[in-house]
């Protein structure tokens, strides 16, 4: 028989009222319930001697005697009541009775319960004034005191939350700081005065801030809030009175590690410093800022920061893949494919858990894609195509047969090399384009300029306003000598795209290299430098056009530079030339030599030697 929908309202709420009851009795007679402390970790004991059989008469006078339970039938019946009216459309004088049950019992899950109530009727006063009563009745409960805070936080009543955060902090062992402190910075970031949030915290954190155990994470915590609140400045002074009061503390580094920044200076050497004085410092702190580095496209000092990782801790995988992939970019191709292959080595005894596994299996076919890569540049195709046939994630199979489709038009198999890439799947719209582009670079390593130049201008026509595709067409239009259509397609760009640096540079480069309309030719490259000041290639431009202009001391100070931060053999190419014409003829060589062994087929390179009648 089915109950009526009434009788179901009445059987649920019932069943609701019990299990409070049953909660109740377990708080009463267990005291590890009581006040919910911190949960202990528990440690396995040593096996103990198989216990010989009892007599049942004595198994039963062991047993506990059960104890009486305060919950008497009108408090079961306030708290049936309670959940029914709640339940029934008013939450308000629900939450009255179980609360009232609550404080007669004196039970934290009741109170949790009107909380929930009060909340659930949008009612922050009423689920705060809950929560300070589950406090009063329960003054040890840290639940109480963390749900009286997250209400205060989420009310705007920041400045009420000083006293209940000092007491949580106070209440929370050395060793579960660090946590603590991750929560109370997240959840005061959520406040709508995030200057507030930040001062509170600081008050509250008063005696954590003089204390050299915990004052550098303390420090980090008031200064992630200040820059949440926009307060770079504080955020910085912050890390730094962190740092002073506890060296050893990796969190003022990590604070400052997220301001690394040309209009900050001063949060790099907080970073520095932690891992100069600390040899042991967290290998996931270096790996970090070698990533820092490299975003700012300073691969010398990132290579330097993985080295020390790969050295101090050399059983860890990731580093290893980050290291290669430096080398590699820095034409060290025979350190790239050992440290690459260290990781894919070190990669099969780690990641456990199926999220890190399947990172690692990512990680793995990026690997296998940069060795054939490598093998490729030394002109080993078979190998190569070793490397391509153990790619087998989804992601990567398209990088894959892209790089196998280069291959083939390497060894004169273009028409085979475009079929396999548009064989290629296709299940977004940016595969479609990905793949366009990629037979597009086929047709252009093999100087198959006008096809290339033709594919582009097809594409251009359908969809006009694709900056990409309307640069890649002037870049080919260059190779025709079709200097006209190239300066139009550049001006094209820079109406659809004003802030794209590559468009200015590339005109500008042109002109220079050209030794026409010079002037034009700085200020174009000007204007890519501010877009992007720290691009070596764009400085690049900038040295030879100041070159063109007979600037040879400063197109040397900035070639230099350039080629200090990005030692690539054009770059090598147009500072041996201007060092050349110096009469600095050693150094020149010197510079060439370099760049050859990087890449001893550039064409600017080749070309730079061919005309100089240089064989370095």
């Amino acid at each position: 028989m089915n109950l009526s929908p009434r009788r179901h309202r009445l059987a649920a709420a019932a069943s609701l009222a019990l299990l409070a009851c049953a909660a109740h009795a377990q708080s009463s007679s267990d005291p590890a319930a009581a006040g919910s402390p911190t949960p202990v970790i528990e440690r396995s004991a040593p096996p103990k001697p198989a216990a010989r059989p009892r007599p049942a008469a004595s198994k039963q006078a062991s047993d506990p005697i059960p104890q009486p339970s305060a919950l008497t039938a009108d408090l079961f019946y306030e708290i049936l009541m309670g959940e029914m009216t709640a339940r029934s459309g008013d939450p308000g004088s629900g939450y009255a009775l179980v609360l009232d049950a609550a404080r007669r019992l004196r039970d934290g899950k009741l109170f949790q319960r009107a909380v929930e109530i009060a909340l659930q009727s949008r009612s922050g006063d009423a689920a705060l004034a809950a929560a300070r009563a589950w406090q009063e009745a329960l003054p040890t409960s840290r639940d109480a005191r963390r749900i009286e805070l997250q209400i205060l936080i989420a009310l705007n009543r920041i400045s009420e939350t000083v006293e209940p955060l000092r007491a949580e902090v106070a209440a929370t062992s050395q060793i579960e700081r660090p946590l603590l402190m991750a929560v109370i910075a997240r959840n005061y970031s959520r406040a709508a005065d995030k200057k507030q949030a930040a001062s509170v915290v600081e008050q509250a954190l008063v005696d954590e801030l003089k204390s050299p155990t915990s004052g550098g994470l303390a420090w980090a915590t008031v200064g992630r809030l200040r820059l949440n609140a926009g307060d770079a400045s504080g955020a910085l002074d912050a890390a730094r009175k962190g740092q002073d009061i506890d060296p050893a503390s990796d969190a003022p580094a990590a604070l400052a590690l997220e301001m690394i920044d040309p209009g900050q200076p001063l949060a790099e050497p907080i970073v520095t410093r932690y891992l100069s004085n600390n040899p042991k410092a967290t290998p996931d702190l270096r790996i970090a800022y070698a990533r820092v580095l490299v975003e700012n496209r300073r691969f010398g000092d990132a290579t330097t920061q993985l080295q020390a990782v790969t050295s101090s801790r050399p059983e860890l995988a990731e580093p290893w893949l980050l290291l290669g992939s430096l080398q590699m970019q820095a034409k060290q191709d025979a350190a790239a494919e050992t440290s690459i292959k260290r990781f894919v080595d070190l990669s099969g005894s780690q990641g456990k858990d199926a999220a890190d596994a399947a990172e690692r299996k990512r990680g793995v076919s990026q690997a296998y894609l940069a060795l054939a890569q490598l093998a490729e540049r030394r002109k080993d195709f078979t190998a190569a195509e070793r490397w391509l046939a153990r790619v087998d994630g989804p992601d990567e199979l398209v990088a894959a047969q892209s790089r196998r489709a280069g291959l083939l038009a390497r060894q004169g198999k273009l028409a085979q090399a475009r079929e396999v890439i548009r064989n290629l799947p296709e299940r977004t719209p940016d595969d479609k384009k990905q793949k366009f582009l990629a037979e597009v670079q086929l047709l252009r390593d093999a100087k198959q300029y006008q096809a290339a130049y033709d594919m582009l201008a097809q594409a251009s026509t359908a969809t006009p306003d694709d900056g990409d595709l309307v640069y890649d067409q002037a870049m080919i239009a260059e190779k025709l000598n079709r200097l006209d259509d190239m300066e139009r397609l550049l001006r094209r760009l820079m109406q659809l795209k004003p802030d794209n640096q590559n468009a200015y540079n590339a005109l500008g480069y042109s002109f220079a290299d050209r030794k026409i309309r010079l002037d034009e030719a700085r200020t174009l490259i000007q204007k890519a430098v501010q877009l992007a000041p720290e691009d070596p290639f764009i400085a690049d431009s900038l040295g030879w056009v100041e070159f063109r202009l007979g600037n040879t001391t400063e197109a040397i100070r900035i070639l230099e530079a350039a080629y200090k931060t990005r030692p690539d053999p054009e770059i090598g190419a147009h500072f041996g030339e201007v060092l050349w014409s110096t009469g600095q003829k050693d150094r020149a060589v010197t510079i060439w030599k370099e760049a050859l062994l990087s890449d001893a087929e550039n064409e600017t390179l080749q070309e730079t030697l061919k005309r100089l009648r240089v064989k370095p």
